[in-house]
């Protein structure tokens, strides 16, 4: 029962795909694009990782990011391919895809293409992607998942540790 998740995030990794070609298309010299009080779509390469840490490192950064990058997503396929409930291979899935999105495009052009802007009373969000959506939603159900919905008792989980 594992490919429907690896068919979502195959999809969710071209939903990413599809929408940076979007933005770089229709964003591109473009400036801020006003959609609503809240919202803009602006083009931005971020060089580095979320909230643009690492950004100035250059060349090596970006080869740096890119096979951690990597080796996360090896480690968490492995999980996934082990794991036995859905929710967390739900959750691995989205991780990965979102990961493969900005790699490829660290990749391709040096720099992840981010165009989300979401802003109120002047504080703009740092921009961002569906990849980076795809990272953090599966980030946190994961969290959740461990926290509230793990079927170990706490007595399993203890018998482990021995």
């Amino acid at each position: 029962m594992r490919l429907p998740f690896l068919v979502f995030a195959a999809a969710l990794l071209a939903a990413d795909q599809l929408t940076k070609a979007l933005a770089l298309k229709g964003l591109a010299g473009q400036g801020v694009v006003a959609v609503t009080s809240f919202f803009n779509l602006v083009l931005v390469w971020n060089t580095g990782v979320s909230f643009g840490m690492f950004s100035g490192s250059g060349d090596a950064g970006r080869w740096a990011l890119t096979a951690m990058a990597l080796l996360v997503g090896a480690g968490l396929m492995v999980w996934f391919f082990r794991e036995r409930r859905n929710l967390p291979r739900l959750c691995i899935a989205m991780i990965v895809a979102g990961a493969l999105g900005n790699v490829i495009d660290r990749l391709r052009f040096g720099a992840v293409v981010d165009f989300l802007d979401f802003h109120a009373m002047g504080y703009h969000w740092p921009a961002f992607n569906i990849a980076d959506c795809a990272i953090v939603a599966g980030a946190v159900l994961l969290l959740v998942d461990g926290l509230f919905f793990s079927q170990d008792t706490p007595d399993e989980k203890r018998s482990e540790v021995k």
